[in-house]
């Protein structure tokens, strides 16, 4: 009987050690831990399947990537889209997106499981901004040539096709570049011109790629956009606006720094 407070005294103290160590562990986890989600978002009149070469090399390096196949139809549409895949995500996750797609993830970017977010070659913009004006401030190469961006009666947009090859695509083979101009998939005109009403970027850590010859954005409005973030930025000299698929090496080296640092 002498020996049950010492006994007490040790069931204690290896109590006050497991809770302890448990805290430790807690509190050291979003460090420790790899971000191994990576949800990547299109732009405007494209399809997630130019992701391809992006997402066969980070799925090899043994991450869990999925594409949002977003309809192009109003930002709030999109921004719907992208937090349903979000949802689908068991854990931390980087948010990527290509050209308008960057205004789509700066909104959908205060879902909880984004903890950092990549802009290729995109949009960022505030709250209150739209990527419409800001262009028109920098006006991209496409934007000054007349009939380049084409809309429908009911208001929908495409790119000429005439025009896509050596606009959008100036750096992959022309048999794809040209098909790709005539499988487009016409984004509404609202989407360009719809104001944020949030900016993650101004409480998640970023990245960005600049695609040195991009036509389709002023690469001087993306620079601005990622110097404002204080995004960790990237340039890559010669890249078109398809960038995601000319370079997907440099893209993906990029987002996967991303992974390993955005909870540090």
């Amino acid at each position: 009987m002498k020996l049950l407070p010492f006994v007490g005294s040790v069931l204690s103290v290896s109590a006050c050690l497991f809770m302890s160590a448990s805290a430790f562990a807690q509190d050291a986890k979003p460090k420790d831990v790899p971000v191994k989600n990576i949800v990547l978002v299109h732009g405007a009149w494209v399809d997630g399947s130019g992701w391809k070469p992006v997402y066969d090399i980070l799925t090899k390096d043994g991450y869990h990537v999925s594409m949002v196949q977003e309809p192009l139809s109003s930002l709030d549409d999109d921004v719907a889209a992208t937090k349903r895949v979000l949802d689908l995500q068991g854990g931390p996750t980087i948010l990527v997106a290509h050209s308008y797609g960057g205004s789509i993830i700066t909104e959908a970017g205060e879902h909880p499981n984004v903890v950092g977010l990549v802009y290729v070659a995109a949009h960022a913009p505030a709250v209150g901004e739209d990527e419409s004006d800001l262009g028109k401030g920098m006006p991209s190469f496409t934007s000054k040539q007349a009939g380049a961006i084409k809309k429908t009666d009911d208001g929908y947009t495409y790119l000429n096709p005439a025009d896509f090859p050596k606009d959008f695509a100036a750096d992959l083979p022309l048999k794809q570049a040209e098909f790709e101009s005539h499988s487009q998939i016409l984004t509404a005109a609202k989407v360009f011109s719809q104001p944020m009403k949030v900016a993650a970027w101004t409480t998640k850590p970023s990245w960005g790629i600049v695609a040195g010859a991009d036509k389709i954005i002023n690469p001087d409005l993306e620079r601005w956009y990622y110097a404002r973030a204080h995004s960790h930025t990237t340039v890559i000299p010669g890249a078109s606006h398809s960038v995601y698929e000319s370079r997907p090496k440099q893209v993906a080296a990029v987002i996967e720094d991303a992974a390993r640092h955005a909870q540090q």
